[in-house]
């Protein structure tokens, strides 16, 4: 016979229990502590705090322990507070994205700097110094969510902007182009991509034979092959890398008069990207160097900044153009045609909840403004439908617009209705039109503020068939392999060597080096010899190769910030390190907008030589020098016996050697290099002594170029 049990029966008979983890005079916490039979903690609220209640209001009274028939006996059915507390959390993931899935998001707002509405009638285009808010989703494509974020792999950018009008999805990548031409071949281009099915490996890498075996059955992919082997795809910082919206798009005025658009996002503090040794190396540092960068930016008031850019061009440029404008693994060169800057989009505040907002945020190609219109790159066309329908699967309901981080900022109205998890069903009794309800009879139709889509004159034959046009698979390949600088393409060459190592088929590996003799000889060469194979004859092209006119706008260090803005020093540091020299070098990291972490022994910090007391963001074993953009080596003299015989502090030295950092340091470190094996000779423009404050300016002007490419190959000979 069950009966009824006093409050606090089930606890200790003392009114506070022996154990207290937050301490009694914890100043942040109001609330009681007690203790129960099997020791388990309970924190119990008081009048004035927020009390713990099921998703029903209902309040909890006891959160540790299940209801049960009996101190040892089984668990009741009826513990509603149970039973809705685990099935929530049964339920609380959803399934992850196919692609795209681990991605970071913040919120911010776009800026419009010059009008276009010449060109378009989207309200967003119309009014210089409106803001719009703006929420944007960072995120690699071939990985999990749990994967690491150095992944050599295109990055996702995708901006989706609360207009006036209704939500605009931009949904692009950091790379203009993309691997395929028709959408029909996106599921093969993943699955290639992805864990192999039988073995459920590698996980975030393309570096194994089915990803290459799908390239190299596939001419089309060879220019994004190029970006995905360059430094493009592993970028030091969301914030330093460019998007694209990658399709052309319309612009449509008021008239219906349209004009063809590519969309470009650039970032304020310029690109950069990391070596592949870095990468490697960040993966096991800080599997969330890219996240931990975004937040810490925005929570600092750094706030990311780009620059929006369009390319607009009509029907006779598209029919001059050498390639089809339509052709997804095409791009438009910046000489050929300039980006004009239109407006900024600037981020400056973190998510709330991380599910909440960048898990359950769904971007639709499909979803554009009055006054944009998509083009009939088939591509686009597929994208149009498969991003509405994943919603469905990932978000469990066609009511995902419902979300918060989904729902349209402007008013909206229509008669959908029903469904798992709708909020927002139409009021009153039509649910349908045209209906003869009058005013009560819901929305209706606004001809001249709605949706148009341009009037194209459409004709020709139902078939299958790809274009002539989008036949050229090598041109601008080879135009983005000249247009790199000469570390540029090494690191090129060293990808698709490293890559193509990991392929067990050795015919894989000579078709896809036949492609790469086609697309450029000597880049073919040098992967080959990389390989240690007999070259195989050129592939056969579709439409005969044309040299195409490089462009600086194609290489990362061509096109190089001139500053270290926004940028992180590594000041490695011991007690008794020069006092002066420190202060002077924190006050040139702050004066250039860049910003420091001291790495010491202990992370409890070090004095300096002055006697102050320092704290330190890392200790030495967990902040290699792969996560700073340039690094400073403070000794003391005292402490330098130590450093000698400790690893990690030799290969923090190695490392920003061998990644061609701009290395500072006092007289009382040469020792130190000289443990790790480097010379007076060794010591280049990019290595610095301080002896004084000039020394420390030099030193950050220095650092604006951010890595000493002429070091690399004292380093690294290996193609």
């Amino acid at each position: 016979m069950a009966t009824a049990r006093k409050n606090n029966s089930s606890r200790g008979t003392a009114s506070k229990g022996p154990f207290n983890p937050l301490g009694p005079s914890n100043p942040t916490s109001s609330f009681e502590t007690d203790t129960g039979h099997g020791g388990e903690v309970h924190q119990q609220s008081t009048d004035t705090d927020v009390h713990l209640t099921t998703q029903q209001g209902i309040p909890v009274a006891d959160d540790q322990n299940s209801l049960k028939a009996g101190t040892r006996g089984p668990t009741l059915l009826e513990d509603f507070h149970f039973r809705e507390k685990i099935f929530h959390f049964d339920h609380e993931r959803i399934p992850e994205r196919v692609v795209h899935a681990r991605g970071y998001g913040a919120h911010g707002y776009f800026e419009l700097t010059k009008s276009l509405a010449d060109v378009t009638r989207a309200d967003i285009f119309q009014r210089v110094g409106e803001k719009t808010e703006a929420f944007v989703r960072f995120s690699t494509v071939a990985g999990s969510k749990g994967s690491f974020d150095l992944a050599r792999d295109v990055r996702g950018f995708a901006v989706k902007l609360y207009t006036k009008q209704g939500n605009w999805d931009l949904v692009g990548n950091n790379i203009p182009v993309f691997f395929i031409q028709d959408a029909i071949k996106f599921p093969d281009i993943i699955h290639a991509v992805k864990p192999e099915p039988d073995r459920g490996f590698p996980q975030a890498q393309s570096a194994h034979d089915t990803f290459w075996d799908f390239i190299s059955l596939t001419p089309e992919s060879m220019h994004m092959i190029m970006w995905v082997m360059s430094d493009r795809a592993i970028p030091r910082s969301f914030r330093f890398m460019e998007g694209f919206g990658v399709h052309t798009f319309r612009f449509l005025d008021a008239n219906g008069r349209s004009t063809f658009v590519k969309f470009h996002w650039k970032p304020k503090l310029g690109m950069q990207s990391v070596m592949w040794n870095e990468a490697v190396k960040i993966n096991g540092a800080d599997p969330d160097f890219h996240r931990r960068d975004l937040w810490d930016a925005i929570t600092s008031g750094n706030f990311p900044e780009w620059e929006l850019g369009v390319q607009l061009f009509d029907e006779t440029f598209a029919e001059k153009f050498e390639f089809d404008v339509l052709d997804p693994t095409k791009l438009i060169p910046e000489e050929v045609l300039p980006v004009q800057v239109v407006g900024r989009l600037v981020l400056d505040r973190v998510v709330d909840n991380f599910f909440a907002e960048t898990e359950q945020v769904a971007f639709c190609t499909q979803n554009i403004p009055p006054g944009i219109d998509f083009s009939n790159d088939p591509l686009l066309q597929g994208r149009n439908f498969s991003y509405l329908d994943t919603q469905l699967k990932r978000l469990g309901s066609p009511n995902f617009t419902h979300i918060p981080i989904n729902a349209p900022r402007c008013p909206f109205a229509h008669f959908q209705q029903d469904g798992h998890m709708a909020m927002h069903n139409p009021k009153g009794r039509a649910n349908y039109e045209p209906n003869s309800l009058g005013a009560e009879g819901g929305p209706r139709e606004t001809p001249e503020l709605g949706f148009r889509s341009f009037a194209e004159p459409i004709t020709g034959t139902k078939e299958r068939l790809r274009p002539d046009s989008f036949a050229d698979h090598y041109s601008q390949a080879r135009m983005f392999f000249r247009s790199q600088t000469a570390p540029e393409q090494k690191h090129i060459v060293d990808a698709l060597v490293f890559e193509l190592s990991k392929v067990e088929h050795p015919h894989i590996r000579e078709r896809m080096v036949a492609h790469l003799l086609t697309l450029d000889a000597a880049l073919g060469e040098k992967v080959g010899e990389g390989l240690g194979m007999e070259l195989p004859d050129p592939a056969a092209p579709a439409r005969k190769p044309i040299d195409v006119k490089t462009s600086d706008a194609l290489s990362i260090i061509a096109r190089g910030p001139a500053s270290f803005e926004g940028r992180k020093l590594g000041i490695l540091a011991t007690s008794g390190a020069d006092a002066k020299i420190f202060n002077a070098l924190v006050k040139a990291v702050e004066k250039a907008g860049a910003v420091y972490e001291i790495i010491a022994p202990k992370i409890s910090g070090v004095t300096l030589s002055d006697g102050t007391g320092v704290t330190a963001k890392q200790k030495i074993d967990g902040g290699p020098s792969v996560l700073y953009d340039a690094v400073a080596i403070l000794v003391g003299a005292d402490e330098l016996g130590a450093l000698l015989k400790d690893a990690p502090t030799q290969d923090f030295v190695r490392d920003a050697y061998a990644h061609c950092k701009f290395i500072a340091f006092t007289a009382e470190t040469k020792p130190l290099f000289e443990k790790c094996g480097f010379t007076e000779e060794d010591f280049d423009d990019g290595c610095f002594e301080l002896g004084s404050a000039t020394n420390v300016k030099q030193f950050l002007e220095a650092c604006a170029k951010l890595r000493v490419w002429d070091r690399e190959l004292k380093v690294d000979l290996d193609a």
